[in-house]
């Protein structure tokens, strides 16, 4: 369906869910009643309970964003990953509200909906961007693979019987070596995430850093690490050993030979996130994770 008005917003919703179901279909209203057009794919409206004025997408394309002003997206963490992709492929700005569990990549929670909603029909949010990682798989000196991530690009074990074993590797320069289930290379935005689960540092989403966090390690030597946002990090696989997996933010896979090595390097392109507000992070990571903080007296004058 073409439509004619004059700002649209696309929306992308995790339509597995009732509770995706019921947002939708409120913000689709919300939107609509302000004279803000909605674009969705196909397959998902069938899932949606639409007005006709929603214009209908076939394809699963960076071009579906075409003319769109921001990307809502609504859903857990899986759906805005998914929306991540759009957002870094299209240059649209993305807004998540969160119907999952944590959500850190998520801007509104599901009590949201109407200030959603508000904000963007009076434009009233900022965009920033996040760092995201370009990885490339080499083997036999030949590149074999190309990818990126907005949260983690990991390297990890193809089977539960055996560890894997890998050289880490930081601008050129050999670190260490041991056997382990695997290694997250981690931006701030997935320090949170996968990076978080594997026992690395917590990182502010505006520090520009590179994280490098082995999992379950045998090694006296096998801590988090974290760098400049211009290395190189490298996990090279020894070819003595059966393959391993490249996992991209939980989503994209790819078989490792024995032998290959994963280099990655601050992304040329970032993932534009929509902001509604200007809470701190601090807040946000009390919130998320339910932290103690009785007892606090505020900060001295």
């Amino acid at each position: 369906m073409t439509q004619n008005l004059a700002r649209t917003v696309f929306l992308l919703a995790h339509t597995g869910r009732p509770a995706a179901i019921r947002s939708a279909e409120l913000v689709v209203k919300g939107l609509l009643r302000h004279g803000i057009g909605v674009r969705v794919l196909e397959e998902e409206a069938r899932d949606l309970p639409l007005p006709d004025e929603v214009g209908l997408v076939k394809e699963a394309t960076p071009q579906c964003l075409d003319g769109c002003e921001l990307l809502i997206v609504l859903g857990g963490d899986g759906t805005l990953l998914r929306g991540a992709e759009f957002a870094r492929a299209s240059g649209v700005p993305m807004l998540g509200v969160n119907l999952g569990r944590v959500g850190f990549l998520a801007e509104a929670e599901r009590d949201d909906l109407d200030r959603v909603v508000d904000r963007v029909v009076a434009r009233s949010y900022e965009v920033e961007e996040r760092m995201t990682v370009d990885v490339v798989v080499h083997r036999n000196g030949d590149i074999v693979h190309t990818d990126w991530a907005l949260n983690e690009a990991a390297v990890q074990k193809a089977g539960a019987e055996k560890l894997l074993e890998v050289v880490l590797e930081i601008d050129g320069r050999p670190v260490t070596g041991f056997g382990c289930d695997g290694v997250v290379l981690s931006t701030p935005t997935g320090s949170t995430a996968y990076a978080f689960s594997a026992g690395g540092p917590v990182v502010w989403p505006e520090v520009e850093a590179l994280l490098m966090v082995p999992i379950s390690a045998h090694a006296l030597f096998a801590k988090p690490l974290v760098t400049s946002p211009d290395s190189v990090l490298a996990v090279e696989v020894l070819p003595h050993i059966p393959p391993g997996v490249l996992w991209c933010d939980g989503r994209r896979t790819v078989e490792l030979p024995p032998g290959a090595r994963v280099e990655v390097r601050r992304g040329a392109v970032p993932v534009r996130l929509a902001r509604l507000h200007h809470s701190s992070f601090t807040d946000r990571i009390v919130a998320k994770f339910a932290l103690p903080t009785t007892g606090w007296r505020g900060a001295p004058h």
